[in-house]
Formats: C-alpha cells, sequence, structure tokens
C-alpha cells in the first residue's frame, strides 16, 4: 500500500510530500523487494500523513507518484503511458498539421504546460530534472513506437508549438483618475487575484490600464469585476481564445490568425502570445 510510502501533509486534496521520511520508508520497505523481484506493483495518486489519514496529491499526481518514486530509486528513467504516440506540438483536433515531436527539453514542457497544453505537469518534471532522469511518453496502443524523450538537454530545430486556450474573458482595468498603474494598484489587482483562487493567463500594463485574459469561470469574473471596480473602470470582453506559439514563424502565426481579429499580442523572440476574437463577418 503506497500509504505506508509516501507521507504527506493534511492538505488533502492537494498534499506536499514529506521526501525525507519517504525516503527513509523506500529505503527500509521497497528496495529490499528489488531483491525478490524486478517488477514491485503500488498505487498513485495517494499518499497518507502521519496519522494514516489518506491524501490525495492533487492534479497529475499519479505521475507524480511515479517521479518521486523514479527520483528516490535513482531510476534509469521513467515511462508515462498514453493512447497517443508521444508529445504533439499541437492538439491535432484543432490543428490539422500537427507533428509529434521525438525529443524535449524539460524546460520546453514545463512551457507548453504554463501555457495551456495537456502535457506533463511541472511537479512531475521536477524530481527527475533534480537527478536528470529522462521521461518518456509513449503509447500503450503500439507499444514499439519511439514516443517522446524529455530530458535534460538542449534541443535544436523544433517546430512550432502550438497552444490554444478557448473560453477566454479579457478583464480591462482602467484607473479611475488617470493616475498611472504602477507598483500599488497592480499589487491590489493581484491580491484580489489571490483572494478568489483566480489567475490571470496573461496581463498588460499600459500607463493608466492593465489588462487581464482570464478563463471564463462567470462567476469569479463577476466577483473580480466587482472588486476592482473600487480602484478601475471595469469592462469585460469575453468570447476570446488566446493563442501562444513558441518557436514561430510568420507564415504559421498568419495562417493560425486568419478570420480572427487580433485583440492583444505579446512577443518576445521565443513566444507570441495572441487574443483572439472572431471578425464580424464570420
Amino acid at each position: 500500500d503506497v500509504r505506508d510510502i509516501i507521507r504527506t501533509d493534511n492538505n488533502f486534496r492537494d498534499a506536499k510530500i514529506d521526501w525525507f521520511i519517504t525516503e527513509q520508508k523506500v529505503k527500509e520497505q521497497i528496495n529490499p523487494l528489488f531483491t525478490q523481484s524486478n517488477i514491485v506493483l503500488t498505487q498513485g495518486f495517494i499518499g497518507a500523513t502521519d496519522d494514516n489519514e489518506s491524501t490525495t496529491l492533487g492534479r497529475e499526481g499519479s505521475d507524480y507518484s511515479a517521479a518521486v518514486f523514479a527520483n528516490l530509486l535513482d531510476a534509469e528513467c521513467q515511462v508515462i503511458w498514453k493512447d497517443v504516440q508521444g508529445l504533439m506540438n499541437a492538439d491535432p483536433k484543432l490543428y490539422g498539421e500537427a507533428q509529434w515531436i521525438k525529443e524535449l527539453n524539460y524546460k520546453e514542457v514545463i512551457e507548453m504546460a504554463y501555457y495551456g497544453a495537456q502535457v506533463i505537469h511541472p511537479k512531475t518534471i521536477k524530481p527527475l530534472h533534480n537527478k536528470s532522469i529522462p521521461l518518456y511518453v509513449k503509447s500503450f496502443i503500439n507499444p514499439d513506437e519511439e514516443g517522446t524523450c524529455i530530458h535534460n538537454q538542449t534541443v535544436h530545430h523544433l517546430p512550432p508549438i502550438i497552444v490554444y486556450k478557448a473560453n477566454q474573458a479579457l478583464v480591462q482595468l482602467a484607473s479611475k483618475d488617470f493616475s498611472f498603474v504602477g507598483e500599488g494598484l497592480t499589487a491590489e489587482v493581484y491580491n484580489i487575484f489571490e483572494s478568489l483562487k483566480f489567475k490571470p493567463n496573461l496581463t498588460q500594463n499600459a500607463a493608466i490600464s492593465l489588462l487581464c485574459v482570464v478563463d471564463d469561470q462567470p462567476e469569479k469574473v463577476e466577483a473580480l469585476a466587482l472588486k476592482a471596480s473600487e480602484h478601475f473602470d471595469v469592462s469585460v470582453t469575453k468570447n476570446l481564445t488566446m493563442l501562444t506559439v513558441r518557436h514561430y514563424q510568420k507564415e504559421v502565426v498568419e495562417s493560425l490568425t486568419n478570420g480572427f481579429r487580433i485583440v492583444l499580442q505579446q512577443q518576445t523572440p521565443e513566444t507570441i502570445q495572441m487574443v483572439l476574437e472572431n471578425k464580424p463577418n464570420n
């Protein structure tokens, strides 16, 4: 029973692992089992407190459990089995030219997850990164296929990595007295986000305004607008899509934005993000 091994705090739905105690239990209870067999089966996703109360490890907790064991057992690698060949550069349901990616750097996967791609959760990556343990994502339908290897080395010549987030809302906060939106007002906004357990997917500052792109969760968007109205004039635009392209190419971006109006755009040498709205005549 993995609850005899994985020791956690009492944050029951998103428990934090006590690595020191868990490591001791792995040495005492798991390592000896490998003298009897080269296969040891256990559960993922759950742990237990010092009082033996069951806890869960939060989002992607099963993958995370495997990464914890890989770290503590100094594994050669970790393999996650899925119903696809490996990681793709885009969701093939949304982008017909999606490509399989042979290999990725740990940090690239974390970037993809941050922008909304349904890939490996960063908390799974961290225990592997700490010991440079490669992670393979392979298909249980076609187990002989190569899959994707995620490792600690630099990977060159990646295809554009495309991430869509639908059902976005743009919350525009304009200073009521035309004062600059500096650290004080920005801190107020982030305090509101924290109080609502809500996070912006994209923010952009101007002299007297702050733009926040958020998941369109109606109750939270309404609460955000209400609280922010103490300091700002607030307007909300809904039915938007956020598009993120890493390692972008001009022609790819143009094809992805054809038929949309670009409401907001941010760009760095590696990443471009745009908030899109359907054109009225579409």
